[in-house]
């Protein structure tokens, strides 16, 4: 995609972003019943499918259709730049941001070849790479109209046919700045929610801690609800996703989420309405520490647990295999009564 434009016109402002929150559907209870009465019929033990029974029922419940389908998925990656990367908080230079946009654009990353094996498309959505937010360290990183802006670009990843929506992000700093969202939205100390990132440690380590102190105690007096904390501590990528999964929902397009920067970015939702990510699972458990602990407050199990730490929608994309086996099972699966199978005795 192309880079975001900017405007001297606003293109929202936070307070229609708000006022979406109140138009989000509720889920359709009548295709999560039909789910779960078609499963009771299938030949199986109840509940032997363990988590897949449960994932159908909640893709059934935010397609509003029954049965629930994925023939379209699309991954988006956001790609967006920091301010507060110059204080030295990663492992990589900036330039790597626009850098690995290329290497999307080329076919050349992970996220190329896991969506090539869900018979997904990728839409990589390149964010004013040469116009970084500002240090959060010093100020708010964005201002209402820059942030307003940046989740309406973000609604634009959800286009009609799709039906099953990855997300993720790819931007040097963003841990850092997913790190402060935590902080500003569910407290406790910097140290708590931040961790190695691109690979971090030692002095580095110790100066990403202090940013992220810093920026949150800088801000604090703005903080006034959650997307004013996007706003003074996140990030254009960031915004983006909170942008995704609004339209998503909107759309009734269920959606993936990815690691740590991804949850971070979609807990913004959750703190705004505890029911504004029900149409949304977490694809994988990153090893960011502050991963495991956003989970725990936002109440989600992740579906996968295999130690990726890369981002970029990997984790979130290679999730889809497991969705699309447990729609085949129950689209594809006989009943008792069609197999001619005995169903379980009284």
């Amino acid at each position: 995609m192309k880079p975001m434009a900017t405007s001297a016109k606003p293109a929202a402002s936070l307070n229609e972003i708000r006022a979406l929150l109140r138009e989000l559907p509720g889920p359709d209870l009548e295709s999560g019943t039909a789910a779960v009465l078609r499963e009771r019929q299938l030949t199986k033990p109840a509940g032997a499918l363990g988590r897949l029974e449960e994932l159908v029922q909640w893709l059934a419940t935010w397609q509003a259709k029954h049965p629930p389908f994925i023939n379209h998925p699309r991954t988006a990656v956001f790609a967006g730049n920091h301010g507060v990367a110059a204080r030295g908080v990663s492992a990589y230079p900036t330039a790597v941001t626009a850098q690995m946009v290329e290497n999307f654009i080329a076919g050349g990353a992970a996220v190329n070849q896991l969506c090539a094996a869900v018979d997904g498309d990728l839409r990589v959505y390149e964010m004013a790479l040469d116009q970084p937010t500002q240090d959060f360290t010093e100020g708010p990183a964005m201002t209402d109209e820059a942030a307003a802006r940046a989740i309406a670009y973000g609604m634009m990843a959800v286009e009609p046919g799709v039906d099953l929506l990855a997300l993720g992000e790819m931007g040097i700093g963003n841990s850092t700045a997913a790190a402060a969202l935590c902080l500003g939205l569910f407290g406790g100390e910097a140290k708590d929610w931040v961790g190695p990132g691109t690979g971090v440690e030692g002095e580095a380590l110790v100066r990403k801690t202090a940013a992220v102190a810093e920026g949150v105690a800088v801000n604090k007096p703005a903080m006034t609800d959650p997307f004013e904390v996007l706003r003074t501590v996140g990030g254009n990528e960031l915004a983006a996703i909170v942008g995704a999964i609004l339209a998503a929902r909107l759309a009734r397009v269920p959606v993936v989420l990815d690691g740590f920067a991804c949850t971070a970015a979609a807990a913004v939702l959750y703190a705004a309405d505890r029911r504004a990510l029900d149409h949304c699972v977490v694809g994988h458990r990153s090893p960011e520490p502050g991963h495991s602990r956003l989970l725990e407050i936002i109440g989600k199990q992740p579906i996968l647990d295999l130690g990726m730490r890369l981002g970029e929608g990997s984790g979130a994309t290679l999730a889809i295999q497991i969705l699309k086996g447990a729609v085949a099972c129950h689209t594809g699966m006989a009943t008792f009564e069609e197999a001619k199978v005995s169903g379980r005795s009284a």
